[in-house]
């Protein structure tokens, strides 16, 4: 397995020491940076036969994550070095995984006053569960559900001018490159949508969406429908790891407390309900999608994420987690 690095130019942000320990797995010491390269490849060796196994969502043709052998895993770090295995360049639909940046771009505009209209707390439930938003009043339990991340965009309807080009900017911003809808695969969210669209009306029966629903599913689905690559995703995710401070410009996404506060949500919500089975393996925050990413960042540390179409029962990648598991493992990166 070829494993590939690249290196930056050091961005004016700082590398911080990180929020807790990190504690290596009983039977083995953390490797040493100057090992990185040979711990990915094999962590890739060892993962990506699980990606001829599982369910894969259907994706448009031009998105190649329909091919079920895909496998990609890539490491940012904060100094801008990067190391990527597998197809960590072929483009896919971010999914749920954009949810991590609605968040964000809602803490930037209102702060803490989001939480008084969604919750966050785990749900147990599916991402697209209609019950427990009945039973709750429409409030849902988190920004990382479907209809907690309907709820961040409506907010964002009321706080910015255009919803949709706030996060795709704040995510362009990241990438250090434009972040653009794949229209194919906007059609296709716009076909299954029906669950959607009856949770934006339930909450708003409830009086918690704001805005017409058919114009706030539409801004979730092109959401949803931005292309991104394995390697951009790792890259995304490192604000999260240096205290709420993009490693490539030094400048300020969010502040170091409502950082934390994302993390603390991926940690908890971000992978579905499997989410206590991801913080007993993985040990970091992770925020997954039905495209198969799982986008996580190590505080201090990096941003990381895996890439592999077929879904587990939860609907979570098989080989992405086994990849993720493994690396946490191999590296000592368990926070808890």
């Amino acid at each position: 397995m070829t494993c590939r690095s690249t290196t930056g130019v050091s961005a004016p942000g700082r590398r911080v020491a990180g929020v807790g320990v990190l504690h290596a797995s009983p039977s083995t010491a953390p490797d040493q940076p100057s090992d990185l390269e040979a711990v990915l490849a094999d962590v890739t060796d060892r993962s990506r036969h699980l990606a001829d196994e599982g369910e894969v969502e259907e994706q448009p043709e031009e998105l190649p994550s329909a091919e079920s052998a895909r496998f990609a895993l890539a490491l940012a770090e904060l100094d801008g070095t990067e190391h990527v295995t597998g197809d960590a360049d072929v483009g896919f639909a971010i999914q749920s995984v954009v949810k991590v940046f609605t968040l964000t771009a809602a803490l930037q505009l209102v702060g803490e006053e989001l939480f008084d209209r969604v919750g966050r707390e785990p749900s147990g439930d599916p991402f697209n569960s209609l019950i427990q938003l009945e039973h709750e009043k429409g409030h849902p339990r988190n920004p990382f559900i479907n209809a907690g991340a309907l709820l961040v965009c409506d907010v964002l309807m009321d706080a910015a001018d255009d919803a949709f080009a706030a996060v795709a900017g704040l995510l362009g911003d990241l990438v250090g490159e434009e972040a653009t809808v794949n229209d194919t695969a906007l059609d296709a969210e716009r076909e299954s949508a029906s669950v959607n669209r009856a949770m934006g009306h339930l909450m708003q029966s409830f009086g918690n969406i704001h805005h017409p629903v058919d114009e706030v599913v539409e801004v979730y689905l092109r959401l949803c429908s931005v292309t991104v690559t394995t390697r951009t995703l790792a890259r995304a995710a490192r604000f999260l790891a240096n205290d709420g401070v993009d490693p490539r410009t030094g400048a300020p996404v969010l502040s170091e407390p409502l950082a934390r506060r994302v993390n603390a949500l991926m940690l908890t919500c971000g992978t579905y309900d499997a989410a206590g089975q991801f913080a007993y393996d993985l040990g970091f925050p992770c925020k997954s999608g039905v495209a198969g990413a799982v986008m996580g960042d190590v505080p201090g540390r990096f941003g990381v994420c895996a890439w592999s179409p077929p879904l587990d029962e939860k609907g979570n990648s098989r080989a992405g987690r086994a990849a993720l598991h493994l690396l946490s493992e191999r590296l000592g990166l368990s926070l808890l």
